[in-house]
């Protein structure tokens, strides 16, 4: 019973209900865009030139068992260019290890967020970047990467920040996939909070991305909105208006007016795996409202012939793990943040399902 009075996912912006997956790949793109125009600002178009140049490189990084990189990825756009860093951690001992670009918060390498040496001794590679060298947490739309794209008055689906940060990802990604010691096809994006919104949002948009990770996201993440607790939008874009474009303040007290929820959002991932990840304590995410929306989203993936979400509880305990679907779902004790924890139970998630 939806008690919720959730939108079906499988209406889409259509009044019929998709039945087949090849009804479903059709509305994708309108599925996108009516996120993109209500939400989260249409992303930027590809940059017209892009180049990376190696910075700095340390072949016997964690004691020799990685080989540490900082980069530089440069875009331009007309007459402008602009230019941020980030960081290559790859294990001398895997052929082709699977890998994940982390969207930090921090440049640091390692990072309380980032468990460098444990990511390696599992046998991945990490990407990372810190998201304010791209462009500052705030309303400056003349900063960084933002600036750009000049901005129109009026216009009310400019990328907010989110957009800008996902591009940045999605720019990262083209490095991936143009090195030969990379498992290009088992990459996986991740990001904490607003950077687990932040990785959601380029999962959506980048089909390279084969897993896409969502850490504590709550709300405009991977937590439905009607009837979540906590976090609410009102709170979010009164807070935070520049993560998202102008529209989506109009929801603010008006969930119920939403076209769609965030299980939208999850689904637009399928048939790629999906992980979500939730913490007892952070009530403001609302752990039972991003748990609902894998399970709503589900309904997509069975369109593939596969098996979203496999939690038979309603209400899991604490350090409850559920990988074997093609979405995966923990949720840990305490409070809000990225743990070590929560890295492990990735990696398993990533050994599990490797394309």
């Amino acid at each position: 019973m939806n008690e919720r009075a959730l939108p079906n996912v499988l209406q889409g912006t259509k009044n019929a209900v998709f039945t087949s997956q090849k009804e479903w790949e059709q509305e994708r793109e309108s599925l996108l865009s009516l996120l993109s125009r209500e939400e989260y600002g249409f992303l930027p178009p590809d940059p017209q030139r892009l180049s990376f140049r190696l910075l700095e490189k340390q072949e016997d990084y964690c004691a020799s068992k990685a080989v540490f990189e900082k980069w530089e990825a440069t875009v331009g756009m007309g007459e402008k260019e602009f230019s941020f860093p980030f960081f290559a951690v790859v294990p001398t001992g895997v052929k082709k290890p699977m890998a994940f670009l982390h969207i930090n918060f921090r440049n640091n390498v390692p990072d309380f967020y980032m468990p460098t040496e444990e990511i390696v001794d599992g046998g991945f590679a990490v990407f990372s970047f810190g998201y304010e060298d791209v462009t500052k947490d705030n309303g400056d739309f003349s900063d960084g990467l933002a600036a750009l794209f000049p901005r129109a008055s009026g216009e009310k689906d400019l990328p907010g920040k989110i957009s800008l940060w996902a591009w940045a990802a999605m720019r990262v990604m083209d490095h991936i996939v143009s090195r030969e010691d990379i498992d290009t096809k088992n990459v996986a994006v991740i990001g904490h909070s607003r950077l687990g919104k932040t990785a959601l949002w380029a999962g959506a948009n980048d089909p390279r991305f084969a897993f896409v990770i969502s850490n504590d996201s709550g709300c405009s993440g991977a937590a439905v909105t009607r009837g979540k607790q906590g976090e609410k939008i009102r709170d979010i874009t009164t807070v935070f208006p520049f993560w998202f474009c102008d529209n989506y303040r109009k929801y603010q007290d008006r969930e119920e007016e939403l076209p769609f929820d965030q299980h939208f959002l999850l689904a637009l991932i399928a048939p790629r795996k999906l992980y979500v990840c939730s913490a007892k304590e952070d009530l403001w995410a609302d752990p039972a409202s991003e748990l609902l929306s894998c399970r709503e989203a589900s309904i997509v993936y069975e369109l593939y012939g596969l098996k979203g979400l496999i939690c038979p509880e309603e209400a899991p305990i604490a350090d409850a793990v559920f990988p074997e679907g093609t979405i995966g779902y923990h949720i840990r004790k305490g409070t809000h943040y990225l743990s070590r924890y929560d890295w492990q139970r990735f990696m398993e998630f990533l050994r599990k399902h490797r394309n």
